[in-house]
């Protein structure tokens, strides 16, 4: 039943934002994702993670919560303690973005960011 509830939730939240704002929303979903793992691996605290970064320990949790969208330079200051980047790598042919033809772009949607490294 929850499960129901929350696929009519997500296509109700489909069926306003455009194909970019999704996938713009599941690479940010993503790159927090890889932010969260790598630091719960490395069993470094938001607040040890401050002292490394130099990013304040609220803006971590807001960032990990999905109540603030990072810029890319405060992800790298958060990911490099970590032993994590940001690369521009190709898209998966499956991407949501591959539909979507942008001006900056080849025009065939096939650049996007993900966070590389090993722990």
């Amino acid at each position: 039943m929850n499960s129901i509830k929350r696929k009519d939730a997500l296509d109700f939240i489909d069926s306003f934002l455009t194909t970019e704002e999704i996938a713009e929303t599941d690479l940010r979903v993503a790159l927090v994702g890889e932010l969260i793992e790598a630091r719960e691996k490395r069993g470094v605290s938001q607040r040890r993670l401050e002292s490394l970064s130099g990013v304040k320990q609220p803006v971590i949790a807001r960032i990990e919560r999905g109540a603030s969208i990072p810029k890319i330079d405060t992800l790298l200051k958060l990911l490099t303690p970590l032993g994590k980047t940001l690369a521009v790598v190709p898209l998966k042919k499956t991407h949501p973005l591959n539909e979507y033809k942008s001006k900056t772009s080849n025009g065939k949607g096939e650049c996007g960011i993900e966070a590389q490294g090993s722990l």
